[in-house]
């Protein structure tokens, strides 16, 4: 059985956000859009290395809050390409 390397202990903090709170986004992988409500930032201990980035959003007028990868949200009215 191969080893896998053990995630390396971290800690969470608020991040900065790449729009504006409550800015329309989209889940690029999803197509889910919602209002950015915050970014969590997960770093690790003693180095404070960037390990993670996750996006929390919610439905337009309320609803179940739900999280992406920060890399894949952009602005809902964002062109491709």
């Amino acid at each position: 059985m191969a080893q896998t390397e053990a995630k390396p202990p971290t800690v969470l903090n608020h991040g900065d956000l790449p729009y504006p709170k409550g800015t329309l986004v989209e889940d690029t992988e999803t197509g889910c859009t919602g209002e950015l409500q915050g970014v969590i930032e997960e770093r690790v201990k003693g180095t404070g290395k960037l390990f993670s980035q996750t996006a929390y959003m919610r439905p337009k007028g309320g609803g179940l809050e739900w999280e992406a990868p920060l890399d894949r949200i952009r602005p809902a009215d964002a062109k491709n390409g």
